[in-house]
C-alpha cells in the first residue's frame, strides 16, 4: 500500500491493551508453572556474577499451512513449539542457553550455565519485576483459530478458480496459505518485564501459463500482522491479477540485453534490494565490528542528495511490525540515511552499550533458540518528486524492473546481484517489450550515489519479506518509490 512522505500519519495505533500482559502470563507462564517471580529468581542467579545485562525470553509458537496445488490440497500442517532462551553479556561477549520446554528447572539450569561468562561477586538482588503495558499496533487473535479449515481450504480453491478463469493459457495453480500464532514473555536482569502476542498470516499465488512451447510462470501474495480476514474479496482478487499479469506478460519476454545502462526500479518490492545491499551494512553490529562499508562515516554524504532512508517498526498491521523488540524495548522510526547523509544504524542492546548510542527496538530473533541482534524491520525510502510516469518518460534507453525475485549481496563489499522477475525495454520513454532473464549487478553503496530521479509513489511490499542473517529468518517489510539510477549497475542478460 503506497502513502505519503511521513508513514507514521498513516499508522493507526491502537490504544495499550492491557489484557495481553495477562493473556501472556495465564496461557504462557501460569500454564508452565512459570511466574515473574521465579523468572526474576533465575536471573538473580546470573546477577551473582558480574554481567551488564541478561534477560530470559519464553515463546510459545503455534504455526499452520495449507498449500493448494492441481486442485487438491496436497499438504496441511500443524505444529507447536515452546522453549526458553537464557542470555548473559558481559563486555562484547555473550552467554546464550536454551531449552526445548517452559519449565523452571530447565531455566535454573540455563541461567546457571550462562551466568560462567561473568566473574563471581555481582549484585545478586532479586529486583522486583516491572511488567510494562505497551502499545498495541495490531490486534492480537488468533489467527488459526479465527477460521476453520473448511473456510481456509475454501479460500484456496477461489485462488486456483479466479485465476483458471482469467486467461485460458493459465494451465496451473499453486495457493497456499500460513497462520502463525507467537506469544512471548521477556524478562531482565534491570527488573523490566515485558509480554506481546504476534499473529501473522500470509498468501501466495503462483501461476504457471503455457503458450505453444513455452512457459512461464508469475506469483504474487502478501501478507501481515493479523488473520485471515485480511484477505478479503478485493486483496485477494488483486494478488491473482498480479500473478497472471506477469505470467502472460513474461510469455511475450525477448532476451534481456546486457551492458551497463540506465535502469529504473519499480515501486514496493524493489525496495529489496536497499534492504539487501544497504540495509544489513547499517546495523549496529557490522558497524561495531568495523565490517561495514559503512562503519565510522556517520555524518558523511554517502547516497545522491533526496535520499532519505528509514527503519520503521511501528507501522500497523505490517510484517516487519512488532509492539516491542524481542529484548522488550519499543519499536519505532530509526532514520538511517537524511538527505543523502548517513545519520545513524539500527541498535540492540549490547551494540548500542558497546557504541554508547540507546537502542532503537531493533534486537530480534528468529526464536527462543536464538540469541538476539541488531536486525531489520520495515526498511524503506522516502518519498521525492517525481511522477513514476515521467521518470519512465525521460530514460532514451534503458531496464524498467517492475518487480525482483531473488538475489546475493556481500555484506562487506556491498556488492549485490539480483533478478527481475519482470522487466521492460525502454526507448525514447516508452516501455517497448518486456524482458527476460534480467540480473542487476552493483555496489549498494555506490548505487545510492547514482540515484537521479525518485518517485512521489513510495510503497512498502504486500507483506511477503523474510529476511536471513547468521542462519536466522524473520519477517521484514521493505519498500521504496520508483527510482531512476543513471550510472553503476550493470544489467546481465540470457537468452530465452
Amino acid at each position: 500500500m503506497p502513502y505519503n512522505r511521513a508513514p507514521t500519519a498513516t499508522a493507526k495505533i491502537l490504544m495499550p491493551h492491557q489484557d495481553t500482559v495477562q493473556t501472556v502470563r495465564c496461557d504462557l507462564l501460569a500454564a508452565n508453572g512459570l511466574d515473574a517471580g521465579n523468572l526474576a529468581q533465575s536471573l538473580a542467579l546470573i546477577g551473582a556474577h558480574h554481567v551488564d545485562y541478561a534477560d530470559i525470553y519464553c515463546q510459545r509458537t503455534a504455526y499452520e499451512s495449507w498449500h493448494l496445488e492441481e486442485g487438491m490440497v496436497k499438504s496441511g500442517s500443524f505444529q507447536i513449539s515452546q522453549g526458553a532462551g537464557v542470555r548473559a553479556v558481559s563486555g562484547d561477549k555473550t552467554a546464550f542457553a536454551y531449552a526445548d520446554s517452559l519449565d523452571i528447572d530447565s531455566i535454573r539450569r540455563s541461567a546457571q550455565t550462562v551466568r560462567a561468562i561473568g566473574a563471581a561477586g555481582g549484585k545478586a538482588a532479586v529486583r522486583t519485576p516491572s511488567e510494562k503495558s505497551v502499545r498495541r499496533i495490531h490486534g492480537d487473535a488468533d489467527p488459526i483459530r479465527s477460521m476453520d479449515a473448511a473456510a481456509k481450504i475454501a479460500l484456496l480453491h477461489r485462488i486456483e478458480e479466479t485465476a483458471k478463469a482469467a486467461d485460458p493459457r493459465i494451465v496451473q495453480v499453486m495457493a497456499g496459505l500460513t497462520c502463525e500464532y507467537d506469544m512471548v514473555y521477556i524478562a531482565r536482569l534491570d527488573g523490566r518485564h515485558a509480554a506481546d502476542i504476534r499473529p501473522l498470516v500470509r498468501l501466495s499465488v503462483t501461476v504457471i501459463a503455457k503458450q505453444g512451447d513455452r512457459r512461464e510462470m508469475g506469483s504474487a501474495g502478501g501478507g501481515g500482522r493479523g488473520g485471515p480476514e485480511f484477505f478479503d474479496d478485493e486483496r485477494v482478487r488483486g494478488y491473482v491479477e498480479a500473478a497472471v499479469k506477469q505470467a502472460l506478460t513474461n510469455l511475450e519476454s525477448r532476451p534481456a540485453p546486457a551492458g551497463e545502462m540506465t535502469v529504473v526500479l519499480g515501486s514496493g518490492w524493489p525496495g529489496v534490494l536497499l534492504h539487501e545491499a544497504v540495509g544489513h551494512g547499517l546495523e549496529g553490529d557490522f558497524n561495531r565490528k568495523q565490517t561495514s562499508v559503512f562503519s565510522g562515516r556517520i555524518g558523511e554524504r554517502v547516497a545522491a542528495p533526496g535520499v532519505t532512508v528509514v527503519d520503521q517498526g511501528d507501522i500497523a498491521h505490517r510484517r516487519g511490525s512488532l509492539n516491542i523488540d524481542d529484548e522488550g524495548n519499543e519499536t519505532g522510526r530509526t532514520t538511517l540515511i537524511e538527505d543523502g547523509i548517513l545519520v545513524g544504524y539500527m541498535q540492540d542492546e549490547t551494540n548500542a552499550r558497546l557504541m554508547g548510542v540507546s537502542p532503537t527496538g531493533n534486537g530480534r530473533r528468529e526464536s527462543y533458540a536464538s540469541a538476539p541482534m541488531p536486525r531489520m524491520t520495515n526498511t524503506f525510502m522516502e518519498n521525492g518528486r517525481y511522477g513514476p510516469d515521467e521518470i519512465i518518460a525521460s530514460i532514451n534507453k534503458g531496464i524498467y524492473a517492475v518487480n525482483f525475485g531473488g538475489g546475493q549481496v556481500d555484506i562487506t563489499s556491498g556488492k549485490f546481484v539480483f533478478s527481475a522477475s519482470e522487466a521492460w525495454w525502454v526507448e525514447n520513454g516508452k516501455p517497448q517489450y518486456p524482458v527476460k532473464g534480467a540480473t542487476i549487478i552493483g555496489n549498494g553503496p555506490e548505487v545510492l550515489k547514482h540515484v537521479s530521479m525518485i518517485g512521489n509513489n513510495t510503497a512498502l511490499d504486500s507483506g511477503v519479506g523474510v529476511c536471513g542473517k547468521d542462519g536466522q529468518s524473520v519477517p521484514v517489510g521493505v519498500g521504496q518509490p520508483t527510482l531512476r539510477i543513471d550510472a553503476g549497475l550493470t544489467v546481465g542478460g540470457s537468452e530465452i
